[in-house]
């Protein structure tokens, strides 16, 4: 789990928060609203699906984005309640709630990464064609 989560607001535009999540190498970011209860998170397919859409990233609103019913892992969830919560909701990201503040965000990466030796040999490249 990363304990180092990047926090976005609502306000921001996509380009913004694709900017802010490019630069720290992160598929994901929480979205905190002080207007609204609760928070969000916004995906790297959130904003995939917008540009697809025809949108512009630099007038669309992280807040109009966001995904706002979540599921919440609490710290003491094992790997395997983790896997089993994002295989049974479709998604990659859990965002993790101590209270009432955010803990961290874990990834499917994060679970792979404990789950696979760490001396894994590389995977031979495949040949495509284009």
């Amino acid at each position: 789990m990363s304990h180092l989560v990047l926090t976005i607001g609502p306000a921001h535009t996509l380009r913004q928060a694709a900017r802010m999540m490019s630069a720290r190498r992160i598929g994901a970011a929480v979205v905190t609203d002080h207007e609204s209860a609760g928070i969000g998170i916004l995906t790297e397919r959130d904003i995939l699906d917008s540009i697809a859409a025809g949108q512009d990233p630099d007038a669309e609103l992280v807040g109009k984005h966001r995904t706002e019913n979540l599921v919440y892992a609490s710290p003491d969830w094992t790997l395997e309640d983790a896997a089993a919560a994002m295989m049974r909701g479709g998604f990659r990201h859990l965002v993790v709630i101590e209270g009432q503040d955010v803990a961290g965000l874990l990834s499917m990466r994060d679970i792979v990464r404990c789950w696979t030796p760490v001396e894994a040999p590389a995977p031979q490249a495949a040949a495509t064609s284009a």
